[in-house]
């Protein structure tokens, strides 16, 4: 038996500026899009990584008005799990990221003492990114 990772789900407030931020900056690739009662679903994927999508979706997507309003404000805090990529050039990368509007620069690239080199962003809608060097 192979279980795999299929899909994760990102948050996010602003379906267009996170299109910027993980199509424009992180260079994802768009493999599919759903509008289903209002509200956008973007399905990306990353080079060499087919089977793998990450879906941005709204807080309100799929939830009641109550539980939506709950997300949002945990979103709007930075409160959500962080989310971790690896780049084969974190330099550039990192300067992709910091040239795109509403990205907030939390951490240059640093080598950490558990033995990765790194940088931490805030996407548009506020999610921890964290992106390490492959």
């Amino acid at each position: 038996m192979t279980v795999s990772l299929s899909q994760s789900h990102i948050l996010v407030d602003d379906p267009d500026a996170a299109l910027r931020f993980y199509r424009d900056a992180l260079g994802l690739n768009v493999i599919n899009e759903v509008n289903n009662g209002g509200f956008r679903y973007i399905t990306l994927t990353a080079e060499g990584h087919p089977n793998l999508g990450v879906v941005l979706m709204q807080p309100h997507a799929g939830r009641s008005q109550e539980n939506g309003d709950a997300v949002a404000a945990l979103l709007a805090k930075g409160e959500l799990p962080s989310v971790h990529f690896r780049s084969d050039d974190l330099d550039e990368t990192f300067e992709k990221i910091a040239a795109t509007p509403g990205a907030e620069v939390l951490q240059e690239p640093t080598d950490q003492f558990w033995g990765v080199r790194d940088a931490a962003v805030r996407d548009p809608a506020g999610n921890l990114i964290r992106i390490e060097q492959a």
